[in-house]
């Protein structure tokens, strides 16, 4: 049964990088050969089956925690399904839902090529690049920070001006990264559904394992240092906090946590570590909720607090949440992949896809704790 379970599993995952090569860019020249022009072309059915595939990733995700839960599966076969989870979408098409791989490749490409300083340089600037036909954010000095763009190189240099190999260079230092993440939960929970609830969570694997967001990158070294810190090794844990920080920024905003345990252990108080955990994951979900305010929310930022979620499951309400969030902005690409356009009702559209789902469970979480007993018995 379980390797039945396995292999349609694994034919799923097929499935899926497959139908991630259906958004091909035109203007890739590198990959034209594969280019079909079915997500402009027959929207409907590009978006129906987009839907479908995330309705049975969650549909797996739940049925194999379940599994966890109750000791089916254990181990060596959550390895496994990690394993089988990289394999089977390392070769997706990683623009299926977001272009920033390619902003990633292009600003490295500034720096290691050009020779010039991409925070004063913008890509657009090298007129005659063929990168810029399909870099969408070729207008942009870099984004991210300067340890990122230093850690770009690597994939970049070592694609020897082969874009398709820097490409999958990219890829594949976002998987090392990721299975980096999984180490380390698994390092400071000992939980192996704790494990699976990150590394198998549809949004982490579409996100991190498809698109190749840098965001694992930042959380990777966020969350060794919270390793370091519960080993008391400190000059290690800050020295990894900070990389963190000059990747993307966003963990500045755990500074306070940090402040906290140095504190308690000057004072040579015990550490309440689920607390620290729950504490992180509510600033890294604030840090997500702001970040409306800069431009808009996106789905792969929900990996910021997605990672201390899930060392912390026995708060069940921020996991159902976690739950819910991670379904709706999954859901959140289907107006633009629909319509094909950011303006009009788009915009109202993402944000009832992305929100819905957590309503429900708010509601849910409601009743069935009976709240509305406790607020109107008082």
């Amino acid at each position: 049964m379980k390797k039945l379970l396995f292999l349609i599993y694994s034919l799923f995952l097929v499935c899926l990088t497959f139908f991630s090569y259906l958004f091909v860019d035109q203007n890739l020249s590198y990959l034209h050969g594969l280019y079909s022009g079915a997500a402009s072309n027959y929207r409907s059915q590009v978006t129906f089956l987009y839907i479908l595939i995330i309705f049975l990733f969650f549909t797996f995700y739940f049925l194999l925690l379940w599994l966890i839960k109750k000791r089916h599966l254990v181990g060596k076969e959550v390895v496994s399904l990690i394993f089988i989870t990289v394999i089977f979408t390392f070769f997706s098409y990683p623009s299926m839902l977001s272009y920033d791989i390619f902003n990633y490749i292009t600003t490295a490409k500034v720096l290691f090529n050009y020779h010039e300083n991409p925070y004063i340089i913008m890509p657009i600037e090298f007129v005659n690049d063929p990168y810029l036909l399909f870099t969408h954010a070729a207008n942009k000095i870099a984004l991210y920070g300067p340890f990122w763009t230093l850690l770009s190189g690597i994939p970049y240099l070592l694609g020897f001006g082969n874009f398709l190999l820097a490409l999958f260079n990219f890829k594949l230092m976002t998987v090392l990264f990721y299975i980096g993440v999984n180490y380390f939960v698994w390092k400071i929970s000992k939980n192996m559904f704790s494990v699976a609830l990150f590394s198998l969570n549809p949004l982490v694997v579409i996100e991190t394992l498809v698109s190749g967001h840098n965001d694992i990158v930042m959380m990777f070294f966020t969350i060794s240092s919270f390793f370091f810190l519960t080993k008391k090794k400190f000059r290690l844990s800050v020295i990894f906090f900070v990389m963190s920080i000059f990747i993307k920024y966003t963990t500045i905003v755990l500074i306070p946590v940090f402040i906290y345990i140095f504190w308690q252990t000057l004072r040579k108080k015990t550490v309440d570590w689920k607390k620290t955990f729950y504490l992180s994951s509510l600033l890294m979900l604030a840090a997500f909720f702001l970040s409306s305010i800069r431009e808009e929310i996106y789905p792969w930022y929900a990996i910021w607090f997605l990672v201390f979620v899930n060392l912390i499951p026995q708060k069940r309400i921020l996991l159902y949440l976690s739950f819910a969030l991670s379904f709706g902005l999954l859901l959140r690409y289907v107006p633009f992949m629909l319509f094909g356009t950011h303006f009009g009702v788009t915009p109202f559209v993402k944000t009832a896809l992305t929100f819905t789902p957590t309503f429900f469970v708010l509601i849910y979480i409601f009743f069935k704790d009976k709240l509305w007993l406790k607020i109107f018995s008082r």
